[in-house]
């Protein structure tokens, strides 16, 4: 109690000399600013995020607010990625704006999942390979989406055992039981795909000891 109470006569003296007192005036108001500003572009963002994808018009307009104040915004540059991938089908701008938001911040675990499958989406395997195994690596990363993403890179690629092998390891992390039905109906279509390749294999073995006879 004595401390606090010095303390504040140290507060309340230091506003006798004017110097002190400017500069304590000069701070307060650029907090104010900052928070001001900080609020601005969250209200952007989180009107963005809650027209996608409905009002898709909304969300631009929202997202153009975000970007004026911050250009940097991961968020707001990962729903711009987001918009061009997946409903303009433009991957080129998707990969750009993605990449933009990285390079501000490369812990920025939001934008992984949508960053590597639009990679996947555009045939870049090498470059998704490598981006799933640098996100796996990242702290507080959400796992099970990254392991779903690289069961769907060995998909596209008809390594369907490897595949099935991830989409476990995505088994193992996740704990949202709403998940558990996605996960299992992916698992379904790669072992259907699995069959479909194995019943194909055993057919062409069966062509080749026929035209050898």
């Amino acid at each position: 109690m004595v401390a606090h109470g010095s303390n504040m006569l140290s507060l309340l003296w230091s506003f006798r000399n004017p110097v002190n007192f400017k500069l304590i005036v000069k701070a307060g108001y650029e907090c104010y600013v900052l928070e001001n500003f900080m609020n601005s572009v969250n209200k952007y963002v989180l009107q963005a995020l809650d027209n996608y994808p409905m009002y898709l018009e909304e969300t631009m307009e929202s997202l153009s607010y975000a970007l004026s104040y911050d250009e940097s915004n991961t968020m707001a540059l990962c729903l711009m990625g987001r918009v061009h991938a997946e409903q303009l089908l433009d991957y080129e701008q998707a990969k750009r704006y993605f990449q933009e938001a990285l390079v501000h911040n490369v812990q920025a675990l939001e934008v992984y999942p949508y960053f590597i499958q639009t990679l996947i989406d555009m045939g870049e395997y090498e470059a998704a390979k490598k981006t799933i195994k640098f996100a796996l690596t990242l702290p507080a990363m959400p796992l099970t989406g990254i392991w779903i993403k690289k069961a769907l890179l060995f998909e596209k690629l008809r390594k369907y055992k490897k595949a099935l092998k991830a989409l476990k390891m995505a088994q193992l992390e996740n704990v949202d039981l709403d998940f558990s039905s996605s996960l299992k109906s992916i698992e379904d279509r790669i072992k259907g795909k699995q069959e479909i390749k194995n019943g194909k294999e055993k057919e062409n073995k069966k062509e080749r000891k026929n035209t050898r006879k």
